[in-house]
């Protein structure tokens, strides 16, 4: 059996700052090009055997990395140390956006980077392929592996603090301009540099939990502040997972209701005819025989027909259980008026209207009819008739009301997350 290769250990050396003497860990030692003092932040030629000093670091500003250079662990299945740390910020509209980057470096792996942004983190990696549409970035959607990314934003980066190592030249003051796309939870990114030079990365949201967890570091991470440009959504698949319940419940629902239309019996439990004389004094309220309302609990219908002709009546009923004395009261308006203007006809209202009673439980009923009009109008001539186990639609307007609010709310909370993420390209 032949022998497994055998991995040579990864050395650690460190090198002395000509610039304050301290001591300086190199962990990338043959990747190193720069290495930045821990003591006095000054960039050095980590390349140079003689380790010259590239640029003396002589702000005030001091940038302290969440995650200690040296920090060891796995993120994504990739076992990684942290060897570097910058800071980098574009500027919009006179408002600076700075954001931090941490390198990660694995002996038999590429780099690697990890990116912060007010709490939102990537793992982010260089694309050894270019995406659809040509290496130089633009404004057009791309396509990646299996994504589209829509572009989000396109601004220049500059660099503002550097801690640690590199295998490539860093100055703070550096500038790239970089093109972000998003396909949430991924981010396809190119940074064109001063050579014109481009870089494609990959970048995968990762919740700041998960990578205390995986780098085992104290405390908790901070929280995430907005909504980041990939960001997956927390609506993500529960939208339409809702919607696709919501038709399954519309569907049995209307079943029912067809179900309910075909068994209804429509039975005449009282049928009168009746005269209402606006002109005449007295009492205008009336009282019909009892009459049998049988079967399981259901829906009753009073249906009045008038000869109204240009004008109208109020007729309010009360339905009384004879036993009990529950009445069960409704009022309506009845009125009909035409007539021709400008050599047209026109018509408003209508002489008859039916009125539904849900689940009027069995029993002996009456009707007390009360009506009004206008005191002028000649009598009229009105009929009701009250029919038992009606088909009604009412119960399932409600019930469709009740079973789509829930997946529209959440469809518009998940618009109002989207709305957010876009708020903050360039495309707001």
């Amino acid at each position: 059996m032949a022998e497994a290769p055998t991995r040579r250990p990864v050395s650690v050396r460190s090198v002395n700052c000509p610039n304050c003497g301290a001591a300086t860990a190199v962990r990338t030692f043959g990747h190193a090009v720069n290495v930045v003092c821990q003591s006095c932040h000054s960039i050095l030629d980590a390349a140079n055997p003689g380790v010259t000093i590239l640029q003396r670091y002589t702000a005030a500003i001091r940038e302290e990395p969440l995650i200690p250079l040296g920090t060891r662990g796995k993120l994504l299945d990739v076992e990684c140390q942290v060897v570097g740390f910058q800071v980098r910020q574009i500027v919009v509209d006179d408002v600076a956006y700075q954001w931090r980057e941490y390198l990660l470096f694995n002996p038999y792996r590429e780099f690697r980077y990890l990116t912060e942004y007010a709490g939102h983190w990537n793992v982010v990696s260089t694309l050894n392929a270019l995406p659809d549409g040509g290496p130089t970035p633009d404004e057009s959607e791309r396509s990646y592996g299996d994504h589209t990314y829509r572009h989000f934003q396109t601004a220049v980066a500059t660099t503002t603090f550097v801690l640690g190592e590199f295998p490539w030249q860093i100055r703070v003051g550096d500038t790239t301009t970089g093109s972000d796309y998003v396909a949430p939870p991924l981010m396809l990114s190119a940074e064109v540099d001063a050579d014109k030079e481009v870089t494609w990365s990959l970048g995968r949201y990762v919740r700041g939990a998960e990578i205390w967890k995986s780098l085992s570091l104290p405390g908790a991470p901070p929280e995430p502040v907005g909504v980041f440009a990939n960001q997956p959504s927390p609506f993500q698949g529960v939208t339409r997972a809702m919607w696709r319940n919501a038709a399954l419940l519309v569907a049995l629902a209307t079943l029912l209701w067809l179900g309910h239309l075909a068994s209804a019996r429509r039975q005449q439990s009282f049928a009168g005819s009746f005269v209402f004389d606006p002109r005449a004094a007295g009492e205008t309220s009336l009282v019909t025989p009892i009459f049998a309302l049988d079967g399981r609990p259901s829906a009753v219908q009073i249906e009045t027909t008038t000869n109204l002709d240009n004008q109208w009546m109020f007729a309010g009923y009360a339905l009384v259980n004879d036993d009990t004395g529950q009445a069960f009261e409704v009022g309506r308006d009845v009125s009909y008026y035409h007539g021709f203007e400008d050599g047209e006809s026109w018509s408003e209202g209508s002489p008859r209207d039916t009125v539904e009673l849900p689940s009027v439980p069995a029993g002996r009923y009456f009707l007390r009819i009360e009506t009004e009009g206008e005191r002028t109008a000649p009598p009229i001539r009105y009929s009701v008739r009250v029919v038992r186990d009606v088909s009604t639609s009412l119960w399932f307007l409600v019930a469709l009301a009740l079973i789509v609010a829930p997946p529209i709310l959440e469809w518009r909370r998940a618009a109002a997350f989207e709305s957010r993420r876009w708020q903050e390209s360039d495309h707001g």
